[in-house]
């Protein structure tokens, strides 16, 4: 159970005071039925976040630019052929 208090302690400097009054404030702007449905949405926000940074990105190939000799074979019919 100490582990537990020394982590809410140490939760960004803040003490158990300063949680119990942003709990209190909370509960005056939210109301009391609509803090459980936050604090879901919070928690899945959460877990989507953690899932999107541990998949690895597909890499991106870049488009190979097609070689200037190709495109005029390819735009001109009557193009010259190399003598052989």
């Amino acid at each position: 159970m100490a582990t537990s208090i020394a982590t809410t302690s140490a939760f960004m400097g803040m003490g158990p005071t300063e949680l119990i009054v942003i709990l209190i404030i909370l509960l005056v702007l939210f109301g009391g039925s609509k803090l459980p449905g936050l604090a879901k949405g919070l928690g899945q926000s959460i877990k989507e976040f953690k899932k999107a940074s541990k998949d690895e990105p597909e890499p991106v190939k870049p488009a190979e630019p097609a070689a200037p000799a190709e495109t005029a074979k390819k735009e001109s019919p009557t193009a010259t052929k190399p003598p052989a």
